[in-house]
C-alpha cells in the first residue's frame, strides 16, 4: 500500500493522511456547525486541520474557528494530503478547479440538495471519517477540460471546469451562431441558444437536462450538446478525449462563455474559444460500497413507482 502523502499522489491507495483541509460552503449555520464538528473530530484522531480563509472568514462568525489553521488554497494545495469539502456539487466544483493543479484529493460531504459529487450524508460525516483515516475509502480520478479564448489572435483568458464550458447567447433573445472545429476540421454552423461541451463527470449537470446522455465518469470522452438548435437535426455528439474543439463565434449580440456555471466571460463575435482535455485530473476518494449507478438510482429516482391511489 503507498503512502498518502503530498509527494506521492500517484496513488491506487492511501494510508493514513495526516493533513487534511476543510472547504466549506459559504454563508451557511449548518455547514458552519459540521465544520466545527468535523474539525474536532478530526483533530482528536491526530489530524492537522486547516480550514480555507473565505470559508472561515464566512462561518467564523457563526463558531469560533480560532483553534484551526486557515489558509488559501495555494497553501492546502502545498500543504494538504486530502480535502473534504462540506457543501453540495457547487461548492465541490469550485475546490476542484482550485485544487486540481496540485493533485489534491477530495472528499464530499453532501450539505446541499442533489449532490452527485458528495457521497457522505451530512448524518454519516463523522461514521465515515474511521474509514477515511483507516485508509478504506477508494480513489477515483477525474478528468477536465482546459479552455481558453482568444481575441485577434491573442489570449485573453484560460480556466479549468470540471462539469462543463458552456457557450450561449446571453441574456439577449436572438440565438448564437458559431463554427465547430473538432482537430482543426469544419463540422458545422450551429445556429442555437449555445453549445454544452461536457466531460463525463458534467454529463448528468446541465447537459442531461438539454438532453444530452449519462457517461459514466471513469469514461475519457468529451460530450457536445447543442442548446435548442435551430436545425433538430444537430444532436448531441461524443467526442475522443484527446481532441481539440474549437467554437468560432460568428454572430451574436450578447455571447459569453461560463466554466462549471460559477466564472462567466463576456464574448464577441469573432472571438475563438479553444477546449481540450485538462493536463490535469481531479481524484475524488470515495466510501466503502459507493456505487456509481446506486448513486443514479437515488438521484435520479430511476424505478421509483408512481404515486397514487
Amino acid at each position: 500500500m503507498q503512502e498518502f502523502s503530498p509527494m506521492n499522489r500517484g496513488f491506487t491507495s492511501y494510508r493514513s493522511p495526516r493533513t487534511i483541509a476543510l472547504v466549506g460552503k459559504y454563508h451557511s449555520q449548518e455547514i458552519a456547525e459540521s465544520l466545527r464538528r468535523l474539525a474536532e473530530y478530526l483533530y482528536e484522531r491526530g489530524a492537522s486541520v486547516f480550514i480555507e480563509r473565505e470559508t472561515a472568514e464566512n462561518i467564523g462568525k457563526k463558531v469560533d474557528l480560532s483553534r484551526w489553521v486557515t489558509c488559501g488554497f495555494n497553501d492546502i494545495g502545498a500543504h494538504a494530503d486530502l480535502a473534504i469539502v462540506l457543501g453540495g456539487d457547487g461548492t465541490m466544483l469550485n475546490a476542484a478547479r482550485r485544487l486540481a493543479r496540485y493533485c489534491v484529493p477530495l472528499v464530499g460531504v453532501n450539505q446541499g440538495r442533489l449532490g452527485f459529487m458528495t457521497d457522505i450524508a451530512r448524518d454519516d460525516m463523522l461514521t465515515c471519517m474511521d474509514d477515511l483515516l483507516d485508509g478504506r475509502f477508494a480513489p477515483e480520478n477525474r478528468m477536465l477540460l482546459a479552455a481558453e479564448v482568444t481575441r485577434d489572435g491573442k489570449e485573453i483568458a484560460s480556466n479549468m471546469a470540471l462539469n462543463d464550458v458552456v457557450v450561449d447567447k446571453g441574456a439577449i433573445g436572438r440565438m448564437i451562431e458559431f463554427e465547430l472545429f473538432i482537430d482543426g476540421e469544419f463540422i458545422y454552423n450551429l445556429r442555437s441558444d449555445g453549445l454544452i461541451v461536457s466531460t463525463p463527470t458534467g454529463s448528468t449537470a446541465y447537459s442531461l437536462s438539454a438532453g444530452g446522455p449519462i457517461l459514466n465518469p471513469t469514461l475519457t470522452g468529451i460530450a457536445l450538446v447543442p442548446l435548442c438548435p435551430h436545425a433538430l437535426t444537430n444532436r448531441p455528439i461524443i467526442v475522443n478525449d484527446n481532441t481539440d474543439i474549437e467554437l468560432r463565434i460568428a454572430t451574436a449580440d450578447d455571447p459569453r462563455v461560463h466554466f462549471d456555471g460559477q466564472v462567466t466571460l463576456d464574448l464577441l463575435p469573432g472571438d475563438c474559444v479553444r477546449l481540450r482535455r485538462s493536463e490535469h485530473t481531479i481524484c475524488f476518494l470515495h466510501p466503502p460500497g459507493y456505487s456509481y449507478f446506486a448513486m443514479l438510482r437515488q438521484k435520479l429516482q430511476w424505478s421509483e413507482r408512481p404515486k397514487g391511489p
